[in-house]
């Protein structure tokens, strides 16, 4: 057996480095910030949240003229309980389920943490 190839590469950046998130990114990001969900209502009527600068079925672009807000109320589609979190991995030290909540008028679902005492506090729907 032979051994893999292996380089090591740094990138610097002098003076640091700065990623702008883009105008569709930055007002989900904003609205966030200000206790507001958006979502972008795409040519064929779906609400994308959270939504991405591309429809993913189409790849047509999506604008930050077609935001519609949704929820705050939404609809757990599925959810997984993590009984033994681990510290390298999971922000919660307790026990916690990871659920994908579908906010209300949209049409895609959104990863969360939901921080509940047992799995019998979860369910669908």
């Amino acid at each position: 057996m032979t051994e893999p190839l292996v380089a090591r590469h740094s990138l610097e950046y002098p003076g640091g480095y700065t990623r702008s998130v883009g105008d569709v990114v930055g007002r989900y990001l904003t609205g966030l910030r200000d206790g507001r969900i958006e979502g972008a209502r795409l040519a064929d009527g779906r609400v994308l949240v959270p939504p991405t600068e591309y429809d993913p079925l189409t790849s047509a672009a999506v604008s930050v003229d077609d935001f519609v807000e949704v929820g705050p109320a939404g609809t757990v589609v599925t959810w997984s309980w993590v009984a033994n979190p681990r510290a390298e991995k999971h922000a919660l030290d307790r026990p916690f389920a990871f659920a994908l909540i579908r906010p209300d008028g949209a049409d895609t679902s959104m990863l969360h943490m939901v921080d509940v005492a047992t799995p019998d506090e979860m369910s669908t729907g």
